[in-house]
């Protein structure tokens, strides 16, 4: 598992040759990479290599998917600049050889990085990285204000990146739309329609998800494709087309006379059953409405349960029957699903229409807008070419991290500015060329629920390659991941190409030589599964009674998933806080948690607290609740024994001692401000009341060790 594997072209090469290729700022490359391959060190040495070729930093562009991600490269770009600042020759040429520059240009390359960081102290312009959306958006606001009012946004717009802090006043909104003396069109009755099949509750969390799926519904819609998303019945099946309402089939007289016939022939049979049944069917027949008609026949003929009835006899008519009327049971459900399609629609339009009003009435905008907006300015003929006349001007390098949770409308907004530079021209504006480099690793598209889908990075590796004359690389070599690990996903992903699951995967080799363990659980048998294996045993109906526990295969799953934790703690000595459980939804985290809990085994849940009940938060809130409010000793004391802090009980009870108890509310407050001269108070609490009264006079928090450095 030592051997590197490094594809260029589709060809084997060594390292240096891949890194080469990689970094080169004069190429456009795919980087295909397995995780701990160096993706975003490949990134940042492109970008300092397209520093060192002379190309002015605001004109480099990087786009990630994640603040944390975008700051984490800008800190490594500028810690590399500063850091090779410091070094001698022989180490500066050390780092640019490992980024691919050939030794012809070592001498020359290496003067230039040495004064790059000075450079940029001087300039103060630094690479443009950001997020995609944030380019987005950048990209929004430098349009033209008429095109932005045809958006639907305003000049100056507010992202927003969680729509779920506005659901609460959206969703009042709509019902007050809905009122049927404001509601347009038939939009209460349609809200009516969804709560009468539904419910209110579901209702709500229907338009929710709507919401929630806001980009996919409204290209829909502008395609014409969402109101034909569910067939009518018509065209469902040609048979019932000529009828407004399925059940207007039973008003035909063949029809008719087959049911007639049916009753004559159960009315004849001798079993009780059939007898009745005649008797149900010759009244259905004479209900008033057809749609009356088809509920009694069927309830005649079938049980509760969809189930033919017994015990009718058998004929052909009543074969006919139960097929005629099976089919009409279909029939209904699709008629109805077309129905409160077409009403959520109606819903659905309204909705988005209030959600527009209020952003506009806040001047907000949310990834969506931006989105759909950047794809307008983009695709439109007459705005593209000057968007992308103002794109050559400011963008000479696009490289772009994580490129598989790329979702298809931004990589249709991406190709819409690249492809004026397919072929041998330098765009539009006849400039030299755009340079790209996109790097990711399809296996980890990890967010789906972001709409991402990483057949994308396929299509944009075939674009690179085809229409900007790229390179396509390929790295499989691991420096993170043990040989045991390695080893499990050779095999699983071996399996699932096998088995016509994935395409593409090659073998990953490690340069690492740790020791792994790896253990897998046993699978967890369905419950149908469990029920076939299980040996049937005599029970005692009399005085045994039937006990069947329904636990689901998640819970027992999340249980074994505990049992195995607990092991490692009380077996091999292993700590809590060096296990971490992974896991694809919330929910199944959920469940482990409580395993875990009925195991005696400590945990915590990161994902399932609120940033207001973390501790750290909690702490400040206390802080700031004394400094307003100094009366509030329970606040005061909470923020003295919190870490920012450190006093410990001793010197709360030393400060207790010395409290008047006829003061007021507040005698706290006044006792810790005392103990700033009092040379007698523990050294924690002097400390504290500096930090309290520097704030209270500077009427800001500042940081606690840059107040007593000073």
């Amino acid at each position: 598992m030592s051997e590197a594997a490094y594809e260029v072209n589709g060809q084997t090469v060594s390292s240096a040759r891949f890194y080469e290729v990689a970094c080169d700022p004069r190429r456009s490359v795919v980087v295909e990479a397995c995780a701990g391959a160096g993706k975003t060190w490949m990134l940042v040495s492109r970008i300092l290599r397209a520093l060192l070729d002379e190309v002015p930093p605001q004109r480099i562009l990087a786009i990630t998917f994640t603040k944390k991600a975008a700051g984490e490269m800008r800190e490594r770009l500028h810690s590399w600049l500063r850091d090779f600042a410091a070094l001698d020759d022989p180490a500066r040429q050390l780092e640019l050889q490992a980024r691919g520059v050939p030794a012809e240009a070592l001498a020359a390359l290496n003067t230039r990085l040495a004064g790059l960081y000075g450079q940029w102290l001087d300039e103060g312009r630094g690479v443009e990285i950001h997020t995609i959306h944030g380019w987005f958006s950048r990209l929004v606001k430098a349009a033209p204000l008429d095109v932005l009012h045809e958006l639907g946004l305003p000049p100056e717009l507010s992202l927003i990146e969680d729509t779920e802090e506005l659901w609460p006043e959206l969703w009042g909104r709509l019902l007050k739309r809905l009122d049927a003396r404001q509601a347009p069109g038939g939009e209460a009755q349609a809200y009516a329609a969804v709560v009468r099949e539904v419910g209110r509750f579901n209702a709500e969390a229907w338009l929710h998800t709507a919401l929630a799926n806001r980009l996919e519904l409204s290209l829909a819609d502008q395609a014409g494709h969402l109101d034909e998303g569910v067939p009518s019945v018509g065209e469902w099946a040609l048979r019932w087309a000529p009828f407004v309402h399925p059940s207007d089939a039973l008003l035909q007289d063949s029809v008719r006379q087959h049911f007639t016939q049916l009753a004559v022939t159960l009315g004849a049979s001798k079993p009780a059953a059939a007898r009745t049944a005649a008797m149900q069917i010759e009244q259905a027949l004479g209900l008033a409405t057809a749609t009356a008609q088809g509920a009694a026949l069927r309830q005649a003929l079938f049980t509760t349960a969809g189930e033919p009835r017994k015990r009718l006899g058998e004929s052909e008519d009543l074969a006919w029957a139960f097929d005629w009327l099976t089919e009409l049971e279909q029939a209904l459900k699709q008629h109805e699903a077309k129905h409160l399609h077409d009403q959520m629609v109606c819903l659905t339009r309204a909705l988005y229409e209030t959600y527009a009003e209020l952003k506009r009435e806040r001047g907000l905008a949310d990834m969506v807008d931006l989105e759909l907006a950047a794809a307008r300015l983009l695709g439109d003929p007459v705005l593209a070419g000057w968007v992308q006349e103002r794109l050559d001007s400011q963008v000479r390098q696009l490289l772009m991290d994580e490129f598989q949770d790329t979702s298809p409308l931004q990589w249709q907004t991406l190709r819409s500015w690249l492809s004026a530079y397919a072929g041998a021209g330098g765009g539009s504006s006849g400039r030299e060329p755009i340079r790209v480099f996109l790097v990711g690793d399809p296996k980890q598209s990890i967010y789906r629920f972001r709409r991402a889908d990483p057949r994308v990075f396929g299509a944009a590796r075939d674009f690179v390659l085809d229409a900007l004359d790229g390179d396509l690389l390929a790295c499989d070599h691991t420096r993170r991941n043990a040989p045991g690990v390695i080893a499990l996903l050779n095999g699983v992903m071996g399996h699932a190409q096998s088995q016509g699951a994935f395409e593409g995967f090659r073998v990953h080799t490690t340069a690492s030589t740790a020791v792994a363990q790896v253990r897998v659980l046993p699978s967890i048998q369905r419950e149908s599964e469990a029920a076939a294996a299980a040996v049937p045993g005599w029970r005692d109906t009399l005085h045994t009674p039937r006990e069947q526990v329904h636990v689901t295969p998640k819970e027992r799953e999340a249980r074994q998933v505990a049992n195995a934790i607990a092991a490692l703690i009380d077996q091999e000595g292993m700590s809590p806080s060096d296990i971490f459980v992974l896991s694809r939804k919330r929910a199944s985290l959920l469940l482990i948690a409580q395993a875990l809990d009925e195991a005696a085994v400590p945990h915590i849940a990161p994902e399932n607290t609120l940033l207001i009940d973390t501790p750290e938060v909690r702490d400040l809130v206390a802080v700031l609740d004394a400094l307003v409010s100094p009366q509030h000793d329970l606040s005061l004391a909470h923020a003295l024994k919190s870490p920012l802090f450190g006093v410990d009980d001793d010197a709360l009870l030393w400060m207790r001692r010395g409290l008047d108890d006829t003061l007021p509310a507040g005698r706290w407050w006044a006792r810790l401000m005392a103990c700033a001269d009092d040379e007698a108070a523990p050294a924690s609490l002097q400390r504290a009341a500096a930090l309290f009264a520097a704030w209270t006079q500077a009427g800001r928090l500042l940081p606690p060790h840059d107040l007593l450095s000073r």
